[in-house]
């Protein structure tokens, strides 16, 4: 009796999330995967031509759109998201050291958390502007000419190049935040042990600091990846709704950007469906090796 009460009250406080991600998570999925399957889908009314078996998907794997948004988003997670933990782990240590203005410090850090993606995204077009940009007065401060990293004409790898470093500064303030609270969880007497042995920074770093933190660096890591894949406000702040320089629109498309665009052609609601869906897969596969991973590397 006590028991089937317990469970009652379980089910009881589980009952709004539940509740919440049915209708905003679960149905919306289900959903999606039963849209991906008919050809034709009007979004506004629903409305179909009939089943479409696998038509969609395999129509999307010879999309060249969709190989291109792939290559963006592939290059994003696995090239931003590693080298934005290790920045933010840093930089957490360094601030973890200081007693003087450390609050001040973690503010600004911070700010990139609050402030909106597509604001910073149009202050960072600003900044790699070819004639005008902060960047490129500066570079040309020691002689360098000015480089057209957004403009029209520019290169993918340019292009790239200033969408990665606004992605890693982006995405900086959440992980020192989780990294910063996870070093303040740290227990002083291994590092007072480390001490009285006279071991190195270094070897404090990889021996203590990092095991112990390695639960919170397992959940940064694999969040980041799953944010990664689905980027898109970061890249329309960047180069507007076109996701591309000037005169070569969808050069920087991602995957999430080619599901919008198929969203808003009359009739192709399948087809942004079975995008949809594959992401969703790709994501869950990385999701299941990253936590496989984490198993065997994590200390709690």
């Amino acid at each position: 009796m006590l028991e089937r009460q317990s469970n009652l009250k379980a089910w009881l406080y589980l009952a709004p999330a539940l509740i919440l991600l049915s209708i905003f998570i679960f149905y919306p999925l289900f959903n999606a995967f039963l849209i991906s399957f008919f050809k034709d889908v009007v979004i506004e009314d629903m409305s179909t031509d009939g089943f479409a078996g696998i038509d969609n998907y395999s129509e999307v794997l010879r999309n060249g759109n969709f190989k291109n948004a792939l290559v963006n988003t592939s290059v994003i997670v696995f090239v931003s998201v590693p080298l934005s933990v290790v920045i933010a782990l840093f930089i957490s240590v360094g601030l973890k050291s200081i007693k003087k203005l450390q609050g001040v410090f973690q503010t600004i850090f911070f700010l990139p958390y609050v402030t909106n993606a597509i604001a910073i995204g149009m202050a960072f077009a600003f900044i790699f502007h070819r004639d005008y940009g902060l960047l490129n007065t500066m570079m040309g401060w020691f002689g360098v000419d000015p480089i057209n990293w957004i403009g029209a004409g520019a290169t993918w790898g340019r292009a790239m190049t200033a969408l990665l470093i606004f992605s890693i500064w982006g995405g900086l303030a959440f992980k020192i935040l989780v990294f910063l609270s996870g070093l303040q969880g740290i227990d002083k007497q291994y590092y007072d042990a480390a001490k009285i042995d006279s071991a190195p920074r270094g070897r404090i770093f990889t021996k203590i600091t990092i095991p112990l933190l390695s639960p919170m660096i397992a959940y940064v890591t694999i969040t980041s990846f799953i944010g990664a894949f689905k980027v898109y406000t970061t890249v329309v702040g960047m180069f507007g709704a076109s996701m591309g320089t000037s005169g070569n629109p969808r050069q920087m498309i991602t995957v999430v950007g080619l599901v919008y665009s198929y969203i808003g052609d009359i009739g192709e609601g399948g087809t942004a469906a079975s995008i949809a869906i594959i992401l969703f897969l790709i994501t869950l596969a990385f999701t299941g090796i990253q936590m496989q991973v984490s198993k065997k590397r994590v200390h709690y």
